[in-house]
């Protein structure tokens, strides 16, 4: 299988939102809302266009990953520019063959070549630990609202790029959507019906 990745293209929006609706569907909840997220992110400021990544299999869109501006506010209310990576998403056939690793390497370098300092992430850390994402608390980051857990992590793109920057850490509020929003958004979507799981259920 030979994947090549490229910048995400106007005429690619729907089918990375399909995709990323198959990916993420019933996977942490009933449904899911990171296809909307990912259409709304495409439309404001914090978007870094040139860290919207598209992983092909010839012709075929199979991956994506989206970076967005976020910042770092410390005590003295000073902010500090950060990325947000998220979502990432792989086509579910094609999950588990290291599409995803390719988008966040490749990702991750081209963050470094365009001077971005660091990224914060809510995920997996089993996964994450790979690429070097560290638990945010080793850089005195923590939550909006002051809270530190596994799955919040934070890369340094380059040594030292965090020392200085502490604080709580907002992402853009693009990421907060309602019921009502994505039920009108699902419209322009096929039908699929939503499970809860076990996992959920706890």
């Amino acid at each position: 299988m030979s994947i090549s990745i490229r910048q995400e293209e106007e005429k690619d929006f729907k089918i990375v939102e399909y995709m990323t609706r198959e990916a993420f569907w019933d996977l942490y909840k009933p449904g899911c809302d990171e296809h909307l997220v990912l259409h709304k992110i495409r439309k404001v400021p914090a978007f870094v266009k040139e860290l919207d990544l598209v992983a092909c299999e010839e012709d075929r869109i199979v991956g994506n990953v989206i970076y967005s501006k976020a910042k770092v506010v410390n005590k003295e209310n000073r902010e500090f520019e950060v990325l947000c990576m998220g979502p990432i998403a792989v086509l579910p056939s094609y999950q588990k063959q290291g599409i995803g690793s390719l988008l966040m390497d490749h990702s991750l370098e081209k963050a470094r070549q365009l001077g971005h300092k660091a990224i914060i992430i809510f995920g997996n850390p089993d996964y994450y630990q790979r690429f070097g994402f560290r638990n945010a608390c080793e850089y005195n980051i923590q939550t909006s609202t002051g809270e530190n857990f596994d799955a919040f992590m934070a890369l340094e793109l380059y040594d030292g790029s965090l020392q200085g920057i502490s604080g709580k850490f907002y992402a853009d509020e693009v990421f907060e959507t309602k019921a009502e929003e994505l039920e009108e958004f699902e419209k322009g979507f096929p039908h699929k019906v939503k499970h809860v799981t076990e996992t959920q259920l706890q």
